[in-house]
């Protein structure tokens, strides 16, 4: 069993008002591991006010995306960042589809690297499954773009950059409305979805692997299932011994 290594004490959060960056907050506010997480966002919800509460969510408002010389030095020591800014292709044009899931990330990672990253960090980000640079969907060659574009930017220096490739991602309970709850349905017999919180503890999994995983890989659906699985596996196992040495004679 891979036991989780001292450093995973510190995450960042981009995107935890969204569904997805919703269920990553939540793995990651039940994860006892991680004593400080810094959420990145527009605006504030209940989840990130409950966190705030707990004293494990520190919360800073931000607007430009394109601009992060006010927080990214708060940033240097974080272990992991967790990256779910995005936004729908319906009704989106090229351009602004491109800022957002490329102009975005690019930019801070750049100073992110800028300003000094410890020497085992990770930026994990939701991409999407069935991309391709040779697809007729707009969104799909942007996202795929991204993907390279990310890893590249870490080629030279210590960053390993990791996407996340799901199919459906079905909201957290808190947040999900019936017609959300009968697509994962429909959607996850088969393994074409995923829980938007699945994929955080997907995500906190990788980061607990370290050095198993590279810059540039990337997890399709059934892969975010797996580590998904193999999170709540470690979990149950650390429960069942704290709770033996508590009963112990």
């Amino acid at each position: 069993m891979v036991t989780a290594p001292a450093n995973l004490k510190m995450v960042a959060i981009f995107g935890a008002s969204g569904t997805a960056g919703d269920g990553i907050l939540e793995a990651a506010m039940a994860n006892p591991e991680i004593s400080k997480i810094h959420v990145i966002t527009r605006r504030s919800t209940a989840r990130i006010d409950a966190g705030i509460a707990s004293g494990k969510v520190l919360m800073t408002a931000h607007r430009d995306y394109l601009d992060y010389s006010d927080i990214v030095e708060q940033l240097a020591e974080v272990d992991a960042v967790f990256w779910a800014i995005g936004i729908s292709s319906i009704g989106a044009d090229e351009e602004t589809y491109r800022r957002i899931h490329i102009d975005f990330p690019q930019q801070f990672l750049k100073e992110w690297i800028n300003v000094g990253t410890k020497p085992s960090a990770s930026f994990h980000f939701i991409s999407s499954s069935d991309i391709s640079a040779d697809s007729t969907a707009m969104w799909a060659r942007v996202k795929i773009e991204a993907e390279n574009t990310l890893s590249d930017l870490a080629k030279d220096n210590s960053l390993r950059v990791i996407a996340y490739r799901p199919d459906y991602i079905g909201p957290t309970d808190e947040e999900a409305h019936i017609g959300q709850a009968l697509v994962y349905w429909f959607f996850a017999p088969v393994g074409a979805a995923v829980k938007a919180e699945q994929i955080g503890q997907a995500m906190i999994e990788v980061v607990i692997r370290g050095d198993q995983f590279a810059n540039g890989d990337k997890l399709s659906n059934q892969l975010i299932l797996r580590y998904s699985n193999a999170y709540e596996d470690r979990n149950e196992v650390r429960s069942a011994n704290i709770a033996g040495t508590v009963n112990a004679p």
